[in-house]
């Protein structure tokens, strides 16, 4: 079950990597966006899957027992996905900030700061 997660994540890593190389917004956005689910999914698998034993220590015992998964994991899970959720916001609300101010998603079409026709600044000392 493990490797199967674990072959997950590897796609989901190349699939945000890919997108996010794309030179559309948009695009490197969504890359985001699986990114931070392919983390989550990540430490999910790092944590051991197991269903014998809920990761809760009894009452007579001091730790957990041996085959049950680790929390720690799953408490990172629940901050991440805030966190990846939040900065998704934050990117959404930026692209669509750039696209009414300039009309596009494509970052070669956005040069504000380096328009076409201005000469290039001197390159050496």
């Amino acid at each position: 079950m493990e490797v199967l997660f674990s072959g997950l994540v590897g796609i989901f890593f190349a699939a945000a990597l890919y997108l996010m190389m794309s030179k559309h917004i948009v695009r490197v956005m969504l890359g985001v966006a699986i990114l931070g689910n392919s983390v989550n999914l990540l430490l999910f698998t790092a944590g051991r899957l197991t269903r014998e034993a809920p990761p809760i220590i009894g009452l007579d015992a001091d730790v957990l027992a041996a085959g049950s998964a680790n929390p720690l994991p799953q408490a990172l899970i629940l901050t991440a996905i805030v966190i990846s959720f939040s900065f998704f916001c934050f990117l959404l609300v930026l692209t669509y900030r750039s696209y009414q101010d300039l009309g596009t998603d494509d970052t070669d079409e956005m040069r504000v700061a380096e328009p076409k026709g201005e000469p290039l600044p001197p390159m050496g000392y």
